[in-house]
């Protein structure tokens, strides 16, 4: 055989070896913050990790963006609560600077008049009202509502005859409550949710760092830090099927949509409830079991939306958050995305840009327009409320997040509905591994919705993925 044949032969059969050979300890599905977690436990104990993320970025939920003269976050914005966080420890560990974000809100009518600050008042109380619950699970918005208006006939008896401011403020009142619980209405929440917040304050900010400084830390790739030896990272990997040997003692199998195939002897899902709810049936082989199954099914998975502009120079007030109150007349005129428009702040990372937050419906219609209408019409809506006593100028940019018709998300994060009360185990259900006949564990599962009390955070996320690395190391690395 001539000497180059020989050569082209040999290269072939190495690169043959390579793609059979192509085998780990663990595969991690997923580089959000509970696969980056996960894969970076494990390997800084020795485990030959590969992660596989469908994404051409790492972060998932967590999306920082260069965006007017600093970053935006397109996913979560904040680190809730300091105390026993893994993500406000990491920060603290690199000497990374961590800003409480301060607030000064303002109330805007849509006929361009100051609003009256009573409805701070009311939004604080309804904010109150939810770490409260009463003796029976009930639609969060439906106690609320209850709760505030026993709360205006004792003090504001008057506001309660103003139908139409009422209307207009329990939706306002519907989307911040969103906000926070993650639901796409505030009756589809329970009163009785677990979640526990951590302690210290709830808004503290990467700022110009960006939360991507998280993932960095994490994968030992902070100011230019190598990495881990025995991390493997592979972006614009999606996961087409995950085979799993329940009654062997062979590999399990990862296939991607590119064709390439990985073995190792488990795998960590940690992929969001939304695409477990979408694509269950086919990821896996053998199928999940039914008890894991209804779980998914029975779960919750929301959508909060971001729409940030940009500005060549800040018209607007320190530490804004500017609360919209749609007249009835008003709304008439406008389509219903635009009235979803109720709540506009600052983000940290950038001294020039503004956010308007939407909820459910609005967040997932805005999600789907052109971006000029987007613009277009969402500078409609600021002239209309602010433009009254001052010249707003046009946006040098935008941005939105699309968090519901991103495959690889279908959604922001999980919240109890009213349905988990009958099912107190739901969550720990769906974060069970799936084990082979001598009981060990092949099919792991992590991410926000598997966390019992801190669901919905990028904290609870993280501390999944440590559980479930946790789980794999022998008992002298615990």
């Amino acid at each position: 055989m001539a000497p180059v044949l020989v050569l082209l032969a040999l290269l072939g059969l190495q690169a043959n070896c390579n793609v059979i050979n192509q085998r780990y300890d663990t595969i991690v599905v997923g580089l959000g913050a509970a696969g980056a977690t996960a894969a970076s436990t494990l390997a800084k104990s020795g485990k030959r990790v590969l992660a596989l993320e469908g994404q051409d970025r790492v972060g998932g939920r967590v999306h920082t963006v260069e965006f007017g003269d600093g970053v935006v976050e397109l996913g979560a914005e904040w680190i809730h609560g300091i105390e026993n966080s893994p993500v406000y420890e990491a920060a603290i560990r690199n000497n990374v600077s961590i800003l409480q974000q301060e607030y000064e809100e303002s109330v805007y009518r849509s006929d361009g008049t100051l609003g009256d600050n009573v409805v701070v008042e009311m939004i604080n109380f309804c904010l109150q009202t939810m770490d409260t619950s009463p003796e029976k699970p009930e639609p969060l918005g439906q106690y609320i509502t209850r709760k505030l208006t026993a709360y205006l006939e004792q003090k504001y008896p008057n506001i309660l005859n103003d139908t139409e401011f009422m209307k207009e403020f329990l939706e306002i009142a519907d989307i911040v409550v969103d906000g926070y619980e993650g639901s796409n209405n505030w009756n589809d929440a329970s009163t009785n949710g677990k979640y526990v917040r951590l302690g210290g304050s709830q808004d503290m900010s990467w700022h110009r760092h960006g939360y991507k400084t998280f993932f960095d830390i994490l994968l030992n790739k902070y100011k230019n830090g190598p990495g881990w030896p025995t991390l493997d990272i592979k972006l614009n990997k999606e996961v087409k099927l995950i085979k799993w040997p329940r009654d062997s003692p062979g590999d399990v199998e990862v296939s991607c949509v590119d064709g390439s195939v990985f073995t190792a002897d488990n795998v960590i899902v940690t992929v969001s409830l939304g695409v477990l709810k979408e694509r269950h049936q086919e990821l896996f082989s053998p199928p999940l079991p039914e008890d894991k199954i209804r779980v998914i099914n029975m779960m919750s998975i929301g959508v909060i939306g971001k729409l940030i502009l940009s500005f060549n120079e800040k018209w607007w007030t320190e530490k804004p958050v500017y609360i919209f109150q749609w007249l009835e007349s008003d709304k008439e005129r406008h389509e219903k995305w635009q009235v979803g428009l109720k709540s506009l702040s600052a983000p940290m990372g950038s001294n020039n840009a503004l956010t308007f937050w939407t909820a459910g419906d609005a967040a997932k219609t805005i999600e789907t327009l052109p971006e000029d209408v987007v613009k277009a019409k969402s500078m409609e809506v600021v002239r209309m409320f602010m433009g009254k006593n001052m010249s707003i100028p046009e946006p040098t940019g935008v941005l939105r997040s699309t968090w519901f018709s991103n495959p690889f998300t279908r959604g922001c994060y999980s919240y109890d509905n009213l349905l988990m009360a009958e099912h107190p185990s739901a969550r720990a259900d769906l974060g069970a591994p799936l084990t082979d006949s001598k009981g060990a564990p092949r099919v792991l599962f992590a991410g926000e919705a598997t966390h019992p009390t801190q669901y919905s955070t990028v904290h609870g996320a993280s501390n999944s993925g440590y559980r479930e690395a946790m789980r794999l190391l022998p008992d002298e690395n615990k």
